[in-house]
């Protein structure tokens, strides 16, 4: 017997909801906006070192905070909008970001920076599941894209944003967190209007035990799609940490401005990547992923020692493709394998993989800079492991792909 119930009326379509169409443009709206505000800081992080001198270390450590309460929430209420809506769950989370925005342009010291970066996680993880899985209920065909390109044009705009606005603006500690609180408050109001996309199910309470698994059909799909997630989020990780001090060090850049263009270059290109393949096959997606974040890293490693700027931009632009490309590919791998109610808690799983990619190489760095070791080395040793990582990613592709040609 099914434990599925219905909604009531009065939560499922709101007296004037929005069409099916405007419903999936503001779901994609709010990975890209969430994504946007998880970077806008990073540009501003010379700004605080300045202020508050605080070493390398602490510059990772507050990034990786970050991932690290993401994969927390991801765990804890990944799967709770499989059971309680979409559209609850969205509406704190919004109203959560708005606040935490509040609490960045209010921010005194790192540890008022870190909490704020702790509460966007938890507000980023509960969030991306229901996102995601609420453009699938959406759109079955434009669902798996959407979830692809959206996060690296969130990254990407984020940086972009924040770097623009420190560089040429006043008040660059306030100015860009205004402007993402007003959207985030937008957001929660438009949430509002939305049709819930799925009926309620028992087991709410119960599907915050964490809990990281996924559904047998979508096992097999997961293992190929590991490898992948793995090395595309680890050189997120690398820019993400190390790259302001990289652009000064090595070219003497304004690391806020030259961070966010990076950051724009790395996901632009990957979000271009993800509408470029989107008509391919998702391992075909992921063998370009792979390969051009072989070539692309090592080509930015190599740019940073030769002291290109223009190569190093270049570079970081192909390496971004792969990422996109990468990461679609095996969003399309994955997702298309799980029910309508499984599809939150199985995203949930992809972004763990993700972000404890992102999280952990980049304490790392930050731990070897803070002891003693160069910068640029740090990073040239960093972008050799991913290259490493995309080539085994790569190869298992490769090797799935004649496998099964050969069945």
């Amino acid at each position: 017997m099914s434990n599925c119930t219905a909604l009531p009326a009065t939560h499922a379509a709101p007296a004037r909801a929005l069409a099916p169409r405007a419903a999936f443009l503001l779901l994609a709206s709010i990975t890209v906006s969430f994504l946007a505000g998880s970077l806008a800081p990073t540009p501003l992080y010379p700004v605080y070192q300045a202020e508050w001198g605080f070493s390398a270390l602490t510059t990772t450590e507050i990034f990786s905070v970050y991932a690290l309460a993401l994969l927390a929430s991801l765990l804890v209420a990944g799967r709770l909008s499989d059971h309680v809506g979409r559209r609850p769950v969205l509406i704190v989370a919004t109203l959560v970001q708005a606040v935490v925005m509040l609490m960045f342009a209010t921010a005194d010291g790192v540890s008022a920076l870190m909490l704020a970066r702790i509460v966007q996680g938890i507000a980023t993880g509960a969030a991306l599941g229901a996102v995601g899985a609420g453009m699938l209920d959406l759109d079955k065909a434009r669902g798996p894209v959407a979830n692809a390109v959206a996060p690296p044009l969130g990254t990407g705009a984020g940086g972009l944003l924040a770097g623009l606005l420190v560089h040429y603006l006043p008040a660059p500690t306030l100015l860009v967190y205004f402007v993402l609180a007003l959207v985030f408050v937008m957001q929660a109001v438009g949430v509002v209007f939305m049709a819930e996309t799925v009926t309620r199910r028992a087991g709410a309470v119960a599907s915050l035990v964490p809990q990281f698994s996924v559904p047998v059909a979508a096992r097999a799909p997961m293992l190929i799609a590991v490898p992948v997630l793995v090395a595309a989020w680890s050189l997120a990780g690398l820019y993400g940490s190390l790259i302001p001090g990289l652009t000064r060090s090595v070219f003497g850049f304004d690391p806020s401005l030259a961070s966010g263009i990076a950051a724009f270059a790395f996901a632009g290109s990957g979000a271009a990547a993800v509408l470029a393949l989107g008509s391919r096959t998702p391992r075909t997606a992921m063998a370009y992923g792979a390969l051009a974040l072989v070539v692309g890293t090592a080509a930015a490693m190599g740019a940073l020692g030769a002291q290109s700027a223009t190569g190093f931009f270049l570079a970081t632009a192909l390496a971004g493709s792969g990422f996109g490309a990468g990461f679609q590919g095996a969003v399309r791998t994955v997702l298309p394998t799980a029910k309508a109610h499984e599809r939150a808690g199985v995203l949930s799983v992809v972004f763990v993989v993700s972000y404890l990619a992102m999280g952990i190489p980049a304490i790392a760095a930050g731990f070897f800079v803070s002891h003693g070791g160069a910068l640029l080395p740090t990073a040239q040793y960093f972008g050799a492991v991913v290259a490493a990582l995309a080539s085994f990613a790569l190869m298992g592709t490769l090797l799935g792909k004649k496998a099964r040609a050969t069945q």
